[in-house]
């Protein structure tokens, strides 16, 4: 397949210095609700990249929980690939790409964990079989076989038959504390409107438009 000659003139929207919110955090939720409402699926789906100590670039998708005027919240197995290189070294970037809409923010940071009580207050909306889940899988680590995850997970759900599912010591959240947030928007021609927020040292939020 010749994907060199696949071509796609971006028109849907513009965006424009007018259009901006001094705070970032507010056309992120306007942009939010968008997708969501053009049924985009898994609108909250952000793409992580992490640098541990080896300096090698990393990239997976995770899933947006929580987010404040804090930070950008994911969950995830304390013991997995992404939290060891987070834990060697906190800066990281997001994106949310939202391909239909012609839009994407990327987000540039450093990574946090959530406190216990944030992680298990999230961890109790869970569905059953994910709070299990969150018991079984070493996650990122080498396994023979789906079958010895499989016995596993029979072996937990019995264990926690009758009664509530602790939330597991390896588990828990982590707050992506922005300090650039650039909103993309496809134009004609690939004049692309790009605009960054840039956290001040007072707080504020410098905005620039960036060259496409």
């Amino acid at each position: 397949m010749d994907v060199s000659q696949i071509r796609e003139e971006y028109k849907r929207a513009a965006l424009s210095r007018a259009d901006l919110p001094e705070d970032p955090f507010l056309l992120f939720e306007k942009w939010l609700e968008e997708a969501f409402r053009s049924e985009i699926e898994q609108a909250n789906a952000m793409a992580l990249a992490t640098v541990g100590a080896e300096m090698q670039p990393s990239l997976r998708t995770v899933l947006l929980k929580l987010y404040d005027r804090r930070g950008f919240v994911f969950f995830t197995n304390y013991t997995s690939r992404k939290a060891r290189e987070m834990e060697a070294n906190p800066r990281v970037a997001l994106l949310f790409s939202w391909i239909p809409l012609q839009r994407q923010v990327r987000i540039r940071g450093v990574v946090e964990r959530t406190s216990t009580a944030e992680s298990l207050k999230y961890f109790a909306t869970r569905p059953r079989g994910s709070r299990i889940g969150a018991w079984v899988s070493p996650q990122s680590s080498v396994i023979s076989s789906r079958s010895l995850l499989m016995s596993k997970f029979e072996e937990m759900k019995r264990k926690f038959a009758e009664g509530e599912i602790p939330l597991p010591d390896h588990w828990g959240g982590y707050r992506v504390k922005p300090h650039a947030i650039e909103f993309w928007q496809g134009r004609e021609s690939r004049l692309h409107d790009r605009f960054e927020y840039r956290l001040q040292e007072d707080a504020r939020w410098e905005i620039v438009r960036l060259a496409p």
